[in-house]
């Protein structure tokens, strides 16, 4: 097995989520914030959103900073699109 099987679900977002905000840090920040935003409400269902937002909640959650700046900007399940 490897390490990422043992990794929990939470753990598995926060990398996720790192991941994504990684590629848009070569763009400048108002265009970074977007970009992640967009990424997650386009390709994250419901249910992976809702535990971002559980994994926002808690201090030290090891979240980007993009990804801190960016959830205002992402959908909440159960909301209606823009």
């Amino acid at each position: 097995m490897d390490s990422e099987s043992h990794k929990s679900t939470e753990q598995k977002l926060v990398y996720m989520a790192n991941q994504i905000a990684g590629f848009f840090h070569t763009q400048p920040k108002d265009e970074a914030i977007v970009g992640v935003a967009e990424h997650i409400n386009h390709f994250w269902e419901p249910r992976m959103r809702s535990q971002l937002f559980a994994i926002l909640d808690k201090d030290g959650n090891g979240l980007d900073d993009l990804v801190i700046a960016a959830a205002k900007h992402i959908r909440k399940p159960g909301s209606v699109p823009a």
